[in-house]
C-alpha cells in the first residue's frame, strides 16, 4: 500500500520556558529578570491565542526546555514536542521536516510578534502555492515566520542566529540552493527596550468590530 501524500497545513509555535534570566534577556536591566520572564509569558499566550483563532491550520508548539512546564497546560495546540538541534536553525529545519511528514505546507512561527493575525498567516500559505519557500521579515534584520513546502537543511546553516544579518543570510543561502521564495511585509519583533511602546499600543487598542 503506498504512503500517504500529505496534505493539510501547519503551524509550528515556537517557545521558550519561562525562565527568569533565561528569557527576554535583551529587556534587562531595562526590566528584571522578574518582568521580563512576565512579558515572555505573556507574548507567548498573545501569539498562541492568534494562531489558536485562525482558522487556517492545526497548531503544533514546539518548546525549548522542558515540556511540563505548567505555563504550557494553558496553551491551545494539538501536539507538543520538543525543539532537537544544536541552534535555532537546526531546532527549525527539524521542526519542518517533521511537519511536512504530514502536511503539505508548514509555517514556522516565533513567539515574539505580536503582530502576526490571521490575514498575514493566510498570506503565508497563499505565497506557498507560487514558492518553496515564505518569509515573515523582521524589522530588525531577522524573520517572524518562515513557511515551506519542501526543506533543504542549507537554509539554515552557517546563519548568525539572533544578530541582524539572518534574514540576507538566509536569502542568501535560498539563492545558492536554486530555491525561489515570497517575502511578507516586514513586522517588529518585541525584543528590545525600544519595542515595548508597540507591544503595550498593541495590547490598549480596541478590539476590531465583526463585519
Amino acid at each position: 500500500m503506498a504512503d500517504a501524500v500529505p496534505s493539510g497545513t501547519l503551524i509550528i509555535q515556537f517557545a521558550k520556558e519561562p525562565v527568569a534570566g533565561r528569557v527576554k534577556t535583551r529587556m534587562i536591566p531595562h526590566l528584571s529578570a522578574d518582568q521580563a520572564c512576565d512579558l515572555h509569558r505573556e507574548l507567548t499566550q498573545w501569539t498562541n491565542g492568534q494562531l489558536a483563532t485562525a482558522t487556517v491550520s492545526e497548531v503544533w508548539l514546539a518548546v525549548a526546555g522542558e515540556g511540563a512546564n505548567p505555563f504550557f497546560a494553558g496553551l491551545v495546540y494539538q501536539r507538543l514536542l520538543l525543539q532537537c538541534g544544536a541552534d535555532l536553525g537546526e531546532r527549525m529545519y527539524n521542526a519542518l521536516l517533521l511537519g511536512l511528514k504530514s502536511y503539505s505546507k508548514v509555517l514556522v512561527v516565533g513567539s515574539d510578534c505580536p503582530f502576526i493575525d490571521e490575514a498575514y498567516l493566510q498570506q503565508a500559505l497563499a505565497s506557498l502555492n507560487q514558492a518553496d519557500v515564505v518569509l515573515g521579515p523582521a524589522l530588525d534584520g531577522g524573520y517572524v515566520l518562515i513557511g515551506a513546502g519542501r526543506v533543504h537543511p542549507e537554509w539554515f546553516s552557517g546563519v548568525k542566529w539572533g544578530s541582524a544579518k539572518v534574514l540576507a543570510q538566509t536569502r542568501e543561502r535560498l539563492e545558492s540552493t536554486g530555491s525561489n521564495w515570497r517575502e511578507l511585509e516586514a513586522l517588529t519583533d518585541i525584543d528590545r527596550p525600544e519595542d515595548l511602546p508597540c507591544w503595550r499600543a498593541l495590547q490598549n487598542s480596541p478590539p476590531q468590530s465583526a463585519v
